[in-house]
């Protein structure tokens, strides 16, 4: 697995400014600088992007599909509710991860609920910014496991 897309969802543009406690004070453009330097070490291509908008979220997923190979996505509050982006991801059919930086099992009942898990390989959460490393991490020991798999067959 050599192109990987980063989809960060509504309200993560403000991290760093956004509920620290909860959040972290990590920037959205740090995360992505991390990711960056972690993917690259490991001979692997990010795209990432970060939208407000569930359509424009969806459309990115859509448009990338035939580069990608596979999918980070922290869905943000979309995770509770959006079945047009799981639907997307399962259109798509590209591995994916669900990231959430906090522990979304320890807050509010809504936030337990994840209408994208089921289409994804994995969910990490509560890991603060480092959710989203593991979650590459993920992704990427699944590429492997499948490679090694499909060798020998």
């Amino acid at each position: 697995m050599k192109r990987i897309l980063v989809v960060h969802g509504p309200n993560l543009n403000l991290l760093g400014e956004r509920e620290p406690q909860v959040y972290g004070t990590v920037s959205l453009e740090q995360i992505d600088r991390e990711l960056e330097a972690f993917a690259k070490a490991r001979g692997v291509a990010l795209k990432t992007f970060q939208s407000n908008h569930e359509g424009a979220l969806i459309d990115f997923v859509h448009a990338q599909r035939r580069w990608a190979e596979g999918i980070v996505i922290n869905p943000g509050a979309l995770t509770h509710y959006s079945y047009a982006l799981r639907d997307a991801l399962a259109a798509v059919a590209l591995p994916a991860v669900e990231v959430h930086l906090s522990d979304v099992q320890a807050r509010e009942a809504f936030r337990k609920i994840s209408v994208i898990q089921p289409v994804c390989l994995a969910q990490v959460a509560g890991l603060g910014w480092k959710s989203y490393l593991a979650g590459l991490e993920k992704l990427l020991e699944h590429a492997q496991v499948t490679h090694l798999t499909q060798n020998t067959a």
